[in-house]
C-alpha cells in the first residue's frame, strides 16, 4: 500500500489509511514525500502502537533521512520500497513523542545565534559553553543515535559522539527537526531510543 503525504502532514491525514491497514495482513507502507513527511508517519505508528508495519521512502533527492539509513532516491527508491528486505532498526523520537528520521539541528535563539547552553550524550559531555550549534542523527545501527559540534570552521570536521540519548539544556534553543522548525525556542530537549523498534524497508 502506497500513499503520498503533504510536507507536514497532521492527525487526521491518517485516519482513512489506518482503518484500511486493519484488514491488510503484513502491510508495507511507502511514503512519498518529504523527510517530514516520513517523519510524521512513523511518529504516527508510534503512537498508535503500530510498529510492525513496514515502512518505505521514495523521494527523488538526496535527505537527511537516506543518508542517515542509507536509503536510495529516485526509481531505484521506488523498487527497493516494493522488493526491499526489511530491516529492524532502532525508533529515536524526542520528549515530545516525535520520531526523528533524518536529522535535528540545533541553535541559539531563533535559529541566527550561537547556542549557549551544555548538552550531554549518555554520560560524555558533547559541550558546554557557547557552540555555533549542534547536529543530531539517528542510525541504524545500536546505540541509536548520534551527535556532534558544529565547528566554526569548515575544515575541523565533525567529532561524533553516539549513545542511546542526547539531553541538551540551554536558555534558548532553536530546533528545527527533519526539515521542520520548533515553533518556539526551547530550554531543555532530550532525544532518546524508544523501547521499541521500527521496520525499514530498503
Amino acid at each position: 500500500m502506497s500513499f503520498t503525504l503533504p510536507d507536514i502532514p497532521e492527525k487526521n491525514d491518517f485516519n482513512d489509511l489506518m482503518s484500511q491497514l486493519q484488514v491488510v495482513s503484513d502491510p508495507r507502507l511507502i511514503v512519498v514525500g518529504t523527510d517530514a513527511a516520513f517523519a510524521a508517519t512513523l511518529t504516527r505508528l508510534m503512537r498508535l502502537e503500530r510498529l510492525d508495519i513496514e515502512l518505505a521512502y521514495v523521494t527523488e533527492n538526496r535527505s537527511d533521512a537516506t543518508e542517515a539509513y542509507r536509503l536510495s532516491t529516485g526509481a531505484k527508491a521506488a523498487r527497493a520500497a516494493l522488493k526491499g528486505a526489511v530491516h529492524v532498526v532502532p525508533l529515536i523520537r524526542d520528549d515530545a513523542g516525535i520520531a526523528l528520521v533524518g536529522a535535528v539541528t540545533m541553535t541559539g535563539p531563533g535559529g541566527t545565534e550561537e547556542l549557549v547552553g551544555e548538552a550531554y550524550v549518555d554520560d560524555n559531555k558533547l559541550f558546554s559553553g557557547t557552540v555555533p550549534g549542534i547536529r543530531i542523527v539517528p542510525s541504524p545501527k545500536l546505540p541509536g543515535i548520534r551527535a556532534s559540534v558544529d565547528r566554526r570552521s569548515r575544515w575541523g570536521g565533525r567529532r561524533w559522539l553516539e549513545g542511546r540519548a542526547i539531553q541538551l539544556g540551554a536558555p534558548a534553543a532553536h530546533l528545527v527537526r527533519d526539515g521542520v522548525p520548533n515553533p518556539r525556542d526551547l530550554k531543555r530537549s532530550t532525544f532518546y531510543r524508544h523501547d521499541q523498534t521500527w521496520l525499514l524497508v530498503r
